[in-house]
C-alpha cells in the first residue's frame, strides 16, 4: 500500500530541524576552539614599568576565564613600535595580542613611516583603564612645586632633563605639551621602557621623570620619589596633597590609556570573547582597588566604541605633534 504523503508544512519543519541538528555541533565546535593555546601579550616596553602593572594580574584573571594560559613577552624599543608592529604582523588566530596605552595613537602622526596601519591594522579588543601621569623628581631635589619646576628651568634654559619611557610614548608626549603651555626648555631623555628610566632618575642622571601613575607609584610611597603634580584635570585619592598642573598651567590635562589589541583579520568572534574576558577581569573588586591605589581608574569599552575612541585620540594628537613641530630623533 502507497504510504500517504508527508504534509509540505510537516516535512519542511522536519527539514530545519534536521539541518539544525547537523549545524548546533558545528557551530559549538568551532566556538569552543579559541583559544586554543598559549596567549602570548605583547608589551612595547621593559619590564618594571605602567603597563606590567596594569597587565598582570588582569592576563591572569583573563585566562582562567579563557581557560588558558597568557604570558606577557616585553619588546621594547622605537617608542612602542617595535613591539606593535610584532603583533601587527602575527598570526591573526587570536593567541598574539598588544596591550599598550595611548602611545599608540601618539605614534600614527609622530613617527614618520610606520610599518604598520595604526586604524587599520591593529582592530582593538578594548581599553582597560586610565589616569594621570606623574611628575616626579628624587626625593632630596629642590623642585617641590609645578612653579618651582618652571623657575629653574627658565634659570638654566636647555640644562635641566627629563626621562620618559621612550619616544612616542604617551608620558614623552605629556612632557611636549607641558613644555609647550609652560614656555619652557627641558631636554627630553628617552628609555627602551620605564624602569630604565626609574633607575636613573633615582641615580642622579636626569632631573625629573614623567611617568605613569601605576609605575612610579611605588617609588612615591616608599619615600625615593616625591610627586610634584599630576596631569589630570583634577587631583586623585591615590596622591594625597599632589596638586594637579591645571593649578599652575590653568587647561594642562594629559592622561594616559592603557588598551588591548589584536592582528588584523583577528575573527570578530574572538576579539568579542576577549573583550568578555577583560570585563570580568577589570570588574574584579581586587583588580579595580588595585587601579585606584595607583591613581587608575577602569575604564572598559566595547571593540567598536574603542576603535572609535582610537580615532579621537590619533586626531587629537596630531594636531600637538603638528603644531609643536614633536620630532622623534
Amino acid at each position: 500500500m502507497n504510504q500517504a504523503p508527508i504534509p509540505r508544512r510537516k516535512f519542511t519543519s522536519n527539514l530545519l530541524l534536521a539541518s539544525a541538528a547537523t549545524l548546533i555541533p558545528t557551530t559549538h565546535t568551532w566556538a569552543v576552539t579559541y583559544p586554543s593555546k598559549l596567549i602570548k601579550v605583547v608589551v612595547p616596553f621593559s619590564s618594571g614599568g605602567g603597563t606590567d602593572v596594569v597587565g598582570r594580574s588582569l592576563i591572569q584573571s583573563m585566562a582562567l576565564d579563557l581557560g588558558q594560559s597568557m604570558i606577557i613577552d616585553n619588546r621594547p624599543g622605537a617608542g612602542t613600535v617595535i613591539g606593535s608592529d610584532c603583533v601587527a604582523k602575527a598570526g591573526a588566530d587570536g593567541h598574539t595580542l598588544l596591550l599598550t596605552t595611548s602611545a599608540i595613537a601618539i605614534n600614527a602622526s609622530l613617527v614618520p613611516k610606520l610599518p604598520y596601519d595604526t586604524l587599520n591594522d591593529l582592530p582593538p579588543v578594548g581599553r582597560i583603564c586610565q589616569g594621570p601621569i606623574v611628575i616626579a623628581v628624587r626625593a632630596d631635589s629642590p623642585i617641590k612645586s609645578v612653579a618651582d619646576l618652571i623657575k629653574l628651568a627658565k634659570e638654566r634654559k636647555d640644562a635641566l632633563s627629563y626621562a620618559s619611557s621612550g619616544n612616542g610614548s604617551a608620558v614623552h608626549l605629556a612632557a611636549e605639551l607641558f613644555k609647550m603651555m609652560a614656555g619652557v626648555q627641558i631636554q627630553h631623555i628617552p628609555y627602551r621602557g620605564a624602569g630604565p628610566a626609574y633607575t636613573d632618575l633615582l641615580g642622579g642622571q636626569v632631573d625629573m621623570l614623567f611617568g605613569t601613575a601605576g609605575g612610579t607609584h611605588k617609588f612615591i610611597k616608599s619615600g625615593q620619589m616625591r610627586a610634584i603634580a599630576l596631569t589630570a584635570a583634577n587631583r586623585v585619592d591615590a596622591y594625597p596633597g599632589v596638586p594637579a598642573v591645571a593649578e599652575t598651567i590653568p587647561g594642562y590635562v594629559a592622561e594616559v590609556w592603557y588598551g588591548l589589541f589584536a592582528p588584523k583579520g583577528t575573527p570578530p568572534a574572538y576579539i568579542e570573547r576577549l573583550n568578555i574576558a577583560l570585563r570580568k577581569a577589570t570588574d574584579l573588586p581586587s583588580y579595580k582597588e588595585a587601579m585606584q591605589k595607583d591613581g587608575l581608574m577602569v575604564a572598559v569599552n566595547s571593540p567598536l566604541e574603542m576603535a572609535a575612541f582610537m580615532k579621537d585620540e590619533v586626531e587629537r594628537w596630531r594636531k600637538v605633534v603638528n603644531s609643536q613641530a614633536i620630532k622623534t630623533d
